[in-house]
């Protein structure tokens, strides 16, 4: 794919949704990454619902370090893994405190060195918290980067690499969520919605979906 398809591709994204932004419900960085490591293997949906309780009570690292574990678990047990998320997010809270004033930090390494955080989750926190061009390569972004020709990569960091070598500057704030809602509501795994899409003609994708 050349760079005049790439641009334009991203200038329909663009034309067509603005302002995109996450669909996790958030209002600070310290809830955003809860919700971010929350939905491992989870929906937007399904940790939007657990946290609107959650998030009434525990609204930062000292009230989330004071619920506690156990009381954590009541409050997110419907989204899957939660023994596991509700440990490293306890013991989050307590880094946060302990080395960063309870905030949530700005730099990669002091983000991708707390329990449950990893570079996905850390690109999300730094691109939509604070306003910096990461790529957080999903399923989505990883399948409709590949399938359009956009930014092909064996693996998520090779996608994402390409991604911030491939996108505009102007484009590259916006893109990873633009890429990802793309992903989730028109390239669909199984059966993509090509006639819907406002992309099919720079797409190279070969065996698109016929209209109906």
């Amino acid at each position: 794919m050349n760079k005049e398809k790439r641009r334009l591709i991203f200038e329909r994204l663009r034309a067509a949704n603005p302002a995109p932004t996450t669909e996790l419900v958030y209002r600070t960085p310290f809830e955003l990454l809860v919700a971010v490591i929350l939905s491992a293997q989870a929906t937007d949906k399904g940790v939007n619902k657990a946290t609107a309780g959650l998030f009434a009570v525990a609204d930062t690292a000292e009230r989330m370090l004071a619920l506690g574990e156990d009381d954590l678990k009541t409050h997110i047990r419907t989204i899957g893994l939660f023994n596991s998320k509700a440990a490293n997010i306890i013991k989050t809270c307590a880094i946060l405190i302990a080395e960063h004033g309870g905030q949530v930090p700005r730099a990669r390494k002091a983000l991708e060195a707390l329990p449950g955080v990893g570079r996905k989750t850390a690109n999300v926190v730094l691109n939509t918290a604070y306003g910096e061009p990461t790529m957080a390569v999903d399923t989505h972004i990883f399948r409709v980067s590949n399938r359009t020709g956009l930014a092909p990569g064996k693996t998520p960091l090779a996608v994402e690499q390409a991604l911030l070598r491939h996108v505009p500057k102007v484009f590259l704030k916006d893109a990873h969520h633009w890429l990802i809602l793309h992903g989730r509501y028109v390239c669909l795994a199984r059966q993509p919605r090509c006639p819907e899409c406002p992309i099919a003609d720079l797409c190279d994708y070969r065996d698109k979906t016929p209209p109906p």
